[in-house]
């Protein structure tokens, strides 16, 4: 028996990176998925490619009647509701905070956090009715400390973060799971949007993140969905309020003294 026999989730951003890796992982596992994403040449390919297992829905996630619709599409298509992964997401509004436009700023927040917000607040009348459920939203290491990203990406993963245990303590008693991810450096096109965003570009990330953790590889968009599927799965029925960090050890702390090369090695643990 499949991990996610007939459990039913919608995966926002799906039609890329960490998402379709995510949307590929459930339909091996035995779920029906629903794709939600505004990528709808790729949407509907990889919709296609998985037979009657997926469909695909354009979903703007700060549009809350997007939102609504691709919930209500899970439930017309495939009969209930198991599981929403709250993942759609880009860098958003970049450089110095005294030039941030306030439109790029909001626009970031708009995506980033609202989109996590609406796709729990869809998700949860469903959830609790059947008194079963994971919502699941991706937040980052970003949010757990500072210069791990853009000021305002950073500060909605935060929010996601303690927006999660906040949800999670009130869902609990209904038996519906409200956890996060925080994923370290991933080998995505959205990564790789600076040069590009080609498979050759995703390639050049892949080699920049090799060496920034312990573990000596770029994330994959695998990565995630492996704990994807764990948080959608019966295996994690106890889990709730959770931020999961899958960093390949990046947060660990710094490298040791003795992985670095010897012109670097000090008498004090280094900042990097």
């Amino acid at each position: 028996m499949s991990r996610l026999d007939g459990k039913v989730a919608v995966i926002t951003g799906g039609a890329s990176g960490m998402g379709a890796g995510t949307v590929r992982r459930f339909v091996d596992e035995g779920a029906r998925v629903v794709i939600a994403d505004v990528q709808d040449a790729k949407g509907h390919t990889l919709a296609d490619t998985l037979g009657g297992a997926a469909v695909y829905q354009h979903t703007n996630v700060a549009d809350e009647a997007d939102v609504k619709a691709a919930v209500a599409r899970a439930v017309d298509e495939f009969g209930r509701l198991d599981c929403i992964f709250n993942n759609a997401g880009f860098g958003g509004a970049i450089g110095p905070i005294e030039s941030t436009p306030v439109d790029e700023f909001d626009a970031t927040i708009a995506v980033l956090l609202r989109g996590v917000f609406l796709g729990m607040k869809h998700a949860a009348p469903l959830m609790k009715a059947q008194r079963s459920g994971s919502i699941i939203s991706t937040a980052s290491v970003a949010g757990l400390s500072g210069g791990r990203g853009p000021h305002t990406y950073s500060a909605a993963k935060a929010a996601v973060i303690n927006l999660t245990r906040s949800v999670a303590l009130e869902l609990g008693e209904d038996n519906v799971r409200v956890n996060c991810i925080c994923p370290g450096g991933i080998a995505t096109p959205l990564l790789a949007k600076g040069l590009g965003g080609t498979d050759e570009a995703v390639g050049m990330v892949r080699l920049a993140l090799a060496n920034l953790q312990p573990i000596r590889r770029s994330g994959e968009p695998e990565d995630i969905a492996a704990a994807a599927l764990w948080l959608a799965s019966d295996d994690a029925a106890w889990v709730t309020g959770q931020a999961i960090v899958v960093d390949g050890g990046l947060t660990a702390g710094p490298r040791l003294w003795s992985d670095l090369p010897e012109g670097m090695r000090t008498y004090q643990p280094m900042s990097w």
